[in-house]
This record gives C-alpha cells, structure tokens and sequence, in this order.
C-alpha cells in the first residue's frame, strides 16, 4: 500500500513515494546535478540571473530560425518563468528576425466554468504572452495571429497542429506538484485508489479541462496572485504528454521560485535514474528521447533544516 498524501489525502503525489527516493534526492548537493545528466538528459547550471533568462530566451529564436515556408517551426512556451519572454522580442527585433514562418504554442491556460480565461482575465497566459512578449515585436516583424496557438476547452485543432507543425522545443517550467503546464497528479479514486496510473496510462492524456492538485493553486497564489488563493482557478486547459512526446526536445528551467530546492532534485533524480511515476509527473519525462534542465545556481538552495 502506497503512503497517504501528507498534503492532500484524496490526490497523489511526491510525498506518495517510497521514502527511499525522497531521502536519496534530499541528499543531493548542487555539484551533484550535473552528475545526473545521461544519454537524452543533459543539466546545465548557470551562475547568474542574465546569462539564465537570455539563455532561455534563445532557444525561442533557435528555434524560430529553422522554420521555412515549406517546414513551418516553432516553440511552445510556458508562463512560469516570465522573465525571457521581454528578452525575446528585444532579441526578434534587434536581429530583425521575420516570424512569418514561426509558430508558438502557450502550454496552457486558465479555465473558468469549464472554458478558457478570457483574454482580459489578469492572470492570463495567453494574456501574458501577449503583454510580455508578442506585442512587443515590431508589426512587421510579428508572427500572423492565426500561428500564435494557445488551448481552449475544445482543444481539437491546438492538438492537431503538433502533427502538422514541427514543434522543436516544448519549454516549461516545474511547479510545486512537480508537474510540466498543469499536468498535475491525478486524484486518488477509482481505478487509482489504491495506485496511481502506470506511466505508459498517463501518457495517453492529450490537451485536455483538468482539476489542480492544491499544491498547483497554492503555488500560483503565492508566485502570481499575491497569495489572494480564493482568485486562482481550480480548473485548467493543459498541454498533455501527447503533445510533449511530438516535440523534439523537452526544456525544464529552474530558477529556483516555482519550485523548492526538494523538488528541483527530486525530478533530476527521477528522470536520471529512469523512474517514471505519475504522482510525480515530470518524472515521467525519463522516457521522453531528449530532455534538458537548466538551473540557476542561486536557486538551487539546499534541503538541510534552517529554522526561521
């Protein structure tokens, strides 16, 4: 019988695993991380918040340089963290890099009775990236509306434009859940009781309305909401592993705030050593063919006890 959540009985999640695990990643010191890399799962730390932000920013315009007319191209983007997103328009438009062939697709959005945030909504994705970063490029230089892809509730044609595009990057980054967008643990119930839902299950979940583990709604009060917890959703449209696994290469970045220092050793840990486990669900990313984490060394932190 595997442990009861110590946060939230009715879900699974990191604090379901065997304490072994939890112990092994809580050992882990920052010089360790990089040890972890293997075939098809690079760690690359950075020393400072410029280099980490514009590094970031960059695999946006690597990628928007591949796309062609006959081979359109693009990234799907996370909000969280934010900071790159000024970072690539100031980038498009001093290379003056012409978007007419690119496409981005936002990983996820709010849902509010069961339907996507509206575009005024202030804690918007779509909303965000278009004040953070799109609208910031010069007109001549933007991408056409219709290649800016973000998911609805009815998420048909988001999904489908994976097959027809060629996604290079799915870029995100890791909430407290340890989930990638909001594909947060499921709910302890039915079928997943008594265990949660082998990998190879989880990773049929397309686009898709999904319930947020608490964690998820508490850690975006505090990142994003000034902790007012009453005014995040408890409903989001999320990018699924199905798309993920039609992207090239999947780009984790940790600047050491959305999650905690635990949490950033515990996936590394999980996808170096090849275990998949869906209360951890970017630990599912162990399976996918080419994965990257990159740190910012400040955030790293430690797991030792400091009382406050």
């Amino acid at each position: 019988m595997r442990p009861i959540s110590k946060v939230a009985p009715e879900w699974w999640d990191y604090t379901t695993l065997d304490p072994e695990i939890l112990h092994e990643a809580a050992r882990l010191s920052a010089n360790d991380l990089p040890k972890l890399a293997r075939d098809g799962f690079s760690v690359r730390i950075y020393d400072t918040r410029e280099e980490f932000f514009m590094a970031e920013a960059l695999e946006y315009i690597h990628a928007w340089r591949q796309a062609t007319e006959e081979r359109p191209a693009g990234i799907c983007g996370p909000i969280g963290p934010t900071e790159q997103l000024p970072l690539v328009a100031r980038l498009v438009n001093e290379l003056e890099l012409n978007l007419r062939h690119c496409h981005f697709w936002g990983m996820d959005e709010w849902a509010i009775d069961g339907k996507a945030a509206a575009i005024d909504f202030p804690l918007g994705f779509a909303k965000a990236d278009l004040d953070l970063c799109f609208n910031r490029i010069r007109p001549e230089l933007q991408m056409p509306r219709e290649n800016l892809h973000f998911p609805t509730e009815t998420p048909g044609a988001y999904s489908a434009s994976y097959d027809r595009l060629r996604c290079i990057v799915m870029q995100g980054g890791q909430g407290e859940v340890k989930h990638w967008a909001f594909n947060d643990p499921p709910r302890r119930e039915g079928r997943w009781k008594d265990l949660p839902p082998p990998p190879a299950e989880y990773r049929k979940l397309a686009t898709r309305l999904v319930d947020l583990h608490p964690m998820t709604i508490i850690q975006n009060a505090r990142t994003s909401g000034g902790g007012v917890v009453s005014a995040v959703p408890s409903q989001a449209i999320s990018v699924g592993p199905v798309e993920t696994w039609k992207s090239e290469k999947v780009s984790i970045w940790h600047p050491g705030w959305h999650d905690n220092a635990f949490g950033m050793r515990l996936t590394t840990l999980m996808i170096s050593k090849r275990i998949p486990d869906s209360s951890v669900p970017m630990s599912l990313l162990a399976e996918h063919p080419h994965v990257q984490f990159s740190f910012l060394r400040s955030g790293i932190g430690t797991c030792e006890v400091e009382m406050h």
